[in-house]
């Protein structure tokens, strides 16, 4: 069998019975944080831009609700505004470099919503998505990203697709078809990040709209690739450059859970960034306001490499602080932990000063998710921090990740009880229903400060 055709059968047979505990579990964390993160992002200015866009091109009957407003629209246009506020704050949850929940949960809760699915197909759906979408991150994505392709967009079609075929009870077949449609529908670039604009926070909402349509179109019976990701001009030759290992791939299925890999971020910065503001917040207890002279940070060169990563500016959107190593580290050796607020100082003269005085190396003895950074401080000496990472320190369980994101909310003006109420829902999806997770929406936006 192609590796298509081993991945929907997989994925098609997920089941309460087939799935693992721990990987079950995951999933409704995930689906907390994604909530949770876009409850957080009711204040950012991205969901509204989608939602009139969306209402614009896909107005007609009131399927499912837009959480921005409160409102109803097509589950076309819940999908893209949706999206747009589960990556507005740029908190969203990461598998490597995907983004992969910030596709498919407003992609499948909207489905849901308008009667065209079931809650009970909603945790196997979302980890059918990670397993795909993840799988070929995971493989490729040290040859596509440096190349210019986003991996949320470029491995998200997929993973929205196979949520979707699982989401309906499609069998292998037709599950391998929507995986076919979905490789001819993937791409994506970076450049967003390279000039600090928008539309990295539409993205999530077109490429949910592609795996969609991937879905139904092999439902409907159409004719797709087989050799969608091995083939001559399959996925893995076409973006990567290079032929995909397929053995390797074939025996990750079902072996390594991909859902197990996803991570959840403490701060509103890119992913590459966690780990250097959390080195740089231990940096900044022993500096103690002593005066740093240079700052000397040290990546893997992937992380390094990534769109707006090195950049020092002039800054006039989040999208570029958040991407900004940089500024994030000038911002929190000054200022602290980051937030969504802080992720605005496009002005502060001292930020900036500072800014100009970080400098990125790329060193490949350093590991992904890990970093070393140096303090120069003036009139001599140095401190020095070593933070070495792996997704399982980010990998927070249920009751963790309720207690941040707590905190997150209160930063926005939100009390507890507006978390612990999506907490309920996403605790039980199925039993508490859809109005359960509307009603928490409805009373947290009142309360958001805008």
């Amino acid at each position: 069998m192609t590796i298509a055709e081993q991945l929907a059968h997989f994925t098609s047979a997920l089941t309460r019975e087939t799935i693992p505990q721990a990987v079950w579990d995951k999933a409704h964390a995930c689906l907390l944080n994604g909530y949770g993160i876009a409850m957080a992002g009711l204040a950012t200015p991205y969901e509204p831009v989608a939602r009139a866009a969306a209402l614009a091109m896909y107005g007609g009957p009131g399927e499912a609700t837009l959480l921005g407003s409160g409102g109803t629209g097509s589950v076309t246009g819940a999908i893209m505004a949706n999206g747009a506020l589960f990556h507005g704050r740029g908190q969203e949850d990461t598998c490597g470099a995907a983004h992969l929940g910030a596709v498919t949960i407003p992609l499948l809760m909207a489905l849901v919503e308008s009667g065209r699915a079931s809650m009970a197909d909603l945790i196997p759906a979302m980890i059918a998505g990670y397993e795909v979408g993840g799988l070929f991150e995971e493989l490729l994505a040290g040859d596509t990203t440096p190349k210019g392709f986003r991996a949320t967009t470029l491995y998200g079609v997929g993973a929205a697709a196979a949520a979707v075929a699982r989401l309906f009870r499609m069998d292998g077949e037709r599950t391998c078809a929507a995986l076919g449609n979905a490789v001819s529908f993937s791409g994506g670039l970076l450049q967003t990040f390279a000039e600090g604009t928008d539309e990295w926070r539409y993205q999530v909402g077109v490429t949910a709209q592609a795996g969609w349509m991937a879905a139904e179109l092999a439902r409907a019976g159409s004719v797709s690739l087989r050799e969608a990701y091995e083939g001559a001009k399959g996925l893995a030759r076409a973006f990567a450059g290079r032929p995909l290992e397929v053995a390797d791939a074939a025996a990750r299925i079902g072996r390594d859970w991909q859902t197990l890999r996803v991570a959840f971020k403490p701060f509103p910065v890119c992913a590459f960034n966690q780990t250097p503001v959390t080195a740089t917040l231990s940096l900044r207890e022993k500096l103690a306001g002593r005066a740093v002279e240079r700052v000397v940070v040290r990546m893997n060169p992937y992380e390094c490499g990534y769109a707006g990563m090195d950049s020092k500016g002039p800054f006039s959107t989040i999208g570029g602080t958040l991407m900004s190593i940089p500024f994030c580290i000038a911002q929190t050796l000054l200022r602290g932990a980051p937030s969504m607020a802080m992720m605005t100082e496009y002005h502060d003269a001292e930020i900036n000063a500072l800014v100009e005085r970080v400098d990125l190396v790329a060193d490949a003895g350093v590991p992904t998710l890990c970093c070393r950074i140096e303090l120069n401080l003036a009139g001599g000496g140095t401190l020095t921090e070593t933070c070495d990472m792996t997704p399982a320190d980010y990998a927070w369980s249920f009751e963790d990740l309720k207690e941040r994101l707590v905190r997150t909310a209160g930063q926005e003006g939100l009390p507890a009880g507006c978390i612990a109420a999506l907490a309920d829902f996403c605790t039980d999806p199925e039993g508490r229903g859809v109005p359960a997770l509307n009603a928490a929406f409805a009373r947290a936006r009142p309360l958001v400060r805008r």
